[in-house]
């Protein structure tokens, strides 16, 4: 598994969201970072991108996830990278954060708004804990704009489970007091993603041996699926930067 992420997004920490390693050193700069400061990555599984950025910024990470899995493997991640020292795990949801307002310089999400049905309550959460004037950046897979009622339920059954928000993500942010700075669609990029999983997955014996035919033959149906709403434009993924006011 580690080399087929290797293959599709250029990483090997056993992530989950469609960050690419070029957006990841985009983070750096889009969400300022550096010694001194102090970012929250939400929903970070085993520590990508969190880790990779504290590693290359010099800031102090705090990973927040729920499955305490994945938490354990980017801890020890961090000490492998010798940043254990400014790296924090901590079990909670995005949705309801455990910590004092205004806590963070910066915070960062990657693809889980797109898998959590307490969207607002989630960015109202990150304008609570965030210090001062901080910003935000994210990644969302969301459904396009415009679509009839039938296209709209293909673009929902084909994505994430979550994928339908309430409203475009950019007026969701004002709702919740962030002022939107740049807005940018990615989606060619999540498609050649997942077009390179399908390729590692048909051509992983190991992978088929480990897990069975049928379970990587239904993970390449799905993905298939995925390109297949992309190329009809129903579905897309964006990153977002805000800033809180």
């Amino acid at each position: 598994m580690r080399e087929v992420e290797r293959t599709v997004l250029g990483c090997d920490y056993g992530g989950t969201s469609w960050t690419t390693s070029a957006q990841a050193d985009r983070l750096i700069g889009s969400l300022q970072l550096r010694a001194g400061c102090h970012l929250l990555d939400i929903g970070a599984g085993s520590g990508w991108p969190g880790l990779y950025v504290a590693a290359n910024s010099g800031c102090e990470v705090t990973l927040l996830d729920l499955p305490t899995n994945a938490l354990a493997m980017a801890s020890r991640r961090a000490r492998a990278d010798g940043i254990d020292d400014r790296t924090n795990t901590v079990v909670g949801s995005g949705a309801a954060l455990p910590f004092r307002s205004a806590t963070f310089d910066a915070i960062s999400h990657s693809d889980v708004l797109c898998c959590l049905p307490d969207k607002i309550e989630m960015l109202e959460e990150c304008r609570r804990i965030a210090k001062g004037r901080p910003i935000m950046a994210f990644s969302v897979i969301a459904v396009a704009h415009g679509l009839s009622a039938e296209l709209h339920q293909r673009a929902v059954d084909a994505g994430p489970p979550f994928v339908d928000a309430p409203k475009d993500y950019a007026e969701l942010l004002s709702i919740c007091g962030w002022r939107l700075k740049e807005r940018v669609d990615v989606t060619d990029e999540y498609k050649q993603s997942l077009s390179a999983l399908i390729e590692a997955l048909d051509d992983s014996a190991e992978l088929s041996d480990a897990l069975g035919d049928d379970v990587i033959r239904e993970a390449g149906e799905r993905r298939r699926q995925q390109v297949d709403v992309i190329d009809a434009g129903l579905l897309v993924r964006e990153l977002f930067v805000a800033v809180a006011i």
